[in-house]
């Protein structure tokens, strides 16, 4: 499995979420990390933006 150079930091910085947020997406994908900075393998970055993405797509949007 390939590295990325995408730390959980930047995963959130990147796609608008909380460091939490993103450490709970990992503990709930099996994804080991040590801190914020860890480096994830790129199926692991690809995995938790895309867990992020359902889970945002299933929030109701602001109705006008």
């Amino acid at each position: 499995m390939g590295f990325a150079d995408y730390s959980i930091a930047e995963i959130a910085e990147d796609y608008k979420l909380s460091l939490e947020s993103v450490f709970q997406l990992c503990d709930r994908l099996g994804i080991a990390y040590q801190d914020a900075e860890t480096k994830l393998a790129l199926e692991d970055a690809k995995a938790v933006i895309m867990a992020s993405e359902a889970q945002n797509s299933k929030k109701p949007k602001d109705q006008s």
